[in-house]
């Protein structure tokens, strides 16, 4: 789960993290409000959007009066936000983060980010803040220092200052780098986070390390011990049909193909995923219904899919173990008859209970196509779009 910048820099500020004072609108009016309640004579107006690149699309201003800070803010409620992250509709723009300019000196970039190849949070950072971490792999790999943390032991200072002199820092910012390392990790560890980025982290003109821009992600698995996290969650920048599914217990991503999934197990939707390609389609979704799933709970799934209006085929591949072919059987039928399918729906069983599987798709009587195994399910269903089309 995502948050936004404001509630990041909330979260780090508690665990001692410097941000610069700022605050939150939900109106321009409210915006140019914040901007005088803050005083000073330049102000950086942003927009709270689940994404980032949000300066180079338009997202991030500079204002340097109160009423170009009403004027900015009242282009921006209500926009959707492209940005290089964000798909072709991109994020609305429905709350806006005002803060005082600060000096920038230099900007540095800093990461928390979980290493699955070491099992440990590693620490990715560089002397170049500001681009996003993507770019500064490309352009710039070897600016880019690692460091990963033994969890019996924690970040120890000697690591923290050694990454601080990595970074040219000097005097009493290696001090105040270490307290922000620290802190970074604790809030990591204690809020079961999966990323807290840092960038840019900025010297100022007097020498401080200051937060300018912060992000963090969270275990959504983790949200049912972490219920002050999980109140920081915004639907709104969600895409609702992740959403709703994950309501249902349902683990969904949208793609861009037209050949919806209905698929148990994250490993065999990836590899049908796979297979759809090599037969020459796209598919439209990752949509894993979990084990043990009721005839209901198949419904659901196909009502989530069909809420994409690309969808023109519907591939369902369940290989059965927890699960059960007749069940899956039973909801496909089911959902078949309530939803009013039009669309070719191609059904492929194996494991537990697949011939009381097989025999209810057949005596039916509706027009489903079936498959033996998964190479011939894909190829099935990429087959029944031009159909369809036709």
């Amino acid at each position: 789960m995502d948050i936004h910048e404001y509630q990041a820099k909330e979260i780090l500020a508690r665990f001692g993290v410097p941000v610069p004072r700022g605050g939150l609108a939900y109106s321009p009016e409210q915006a140019a409000y914040r901007a005088r309640e803050l005083g000073g004579n330049a102000w950086v107006v942003k927009a709270q959007v689940h994404a980032g690149g949000r300066g180079a699309a338009g997202g991030v201003k500079v204002c340097k009066t109160v009423d170009e800070v009403q004027a900015f803010a009242a282009s921006l409620f209500g926009k959707q936000l492209v940005t290089k992250q964000t798909d072709a509709n991109g994020k609305g723009v429905y709350r806006l983060w005002v803060e005082g300019a600060s000096d920038i000196a230099k900007e540095l970039y800093l990461g928390f980010v979980l290493d699955r190849k070491s099992e440990r949070i590693m620490i990715v950072a560089s002397a170049h803040g500001g681009m996003e971490i993507e770019d500064l792999a490309h352009d710039d790999p070897d600016s880019l220092r690692r460091m990963t943390i033994d969890p019996a032991v924690g970040l120890t200072e000697f690591q923290a200052r050694e990454l601080a002199f990595v970074l040219g820092l000097k005097g009493g910012q290696i001090a105040q780098m270490v307290t922000i390392l620290k802190a970074c990790y604790r809030a990591y560890r204690d809020l079961d986070a999966m990323m807290v980025e840092i960038n840019p982290l900025v010297i100022t003109g007097n020498g401080d390390l200051v937060a300018l821009d912060a992000k963090m992600s969270f275990d959504t698995n983790a949200l049912f011990r972490r219920p002050m996290i999980a109140e920081l969650r915004d639907r709104s920048q969600e895409d609702p049909r992740e959403s709703t599914a994950g309501d249902h217990g349902l683990s969904y991503v949208g793609l861009e193909g037209d050949i919806g999934c209905i698929i148990n197990g994250a490993g065999l939707a990836m590899a049908t995923m796979d297979m759809i390609h090599l037969a020459g389609g796209e598919p439209a979704n990752f949509l894993d219904i979990g084990g043990g799933a009721s005839p209901e709970r198949v419904v659901r799934a196909f009502r989530t899919v069909l809420a994409d209006g690309k969808v023109s085929v519907i591939l369902v591949n369940i290989f059965a173990g927890i699960n059960r072919c007749d069940w899956v059987a039973q909801g496909v039928v089911q959902a078949y008859k309530e939803v009013g399918l039009t669309i070719p729906v191609i059904v492929r069983l194996a494991g537990t209970n697949v011939e009381e599987g097989n025999q209810i798709i057949q005596d039916s009587g509706l027009p489903l196509i079936t498959a033996d195994t998964l190479a011939d399910a894909a190829a099935k269903a990429v087959a029944a779009r031009p159909r369809l089309a036709a």
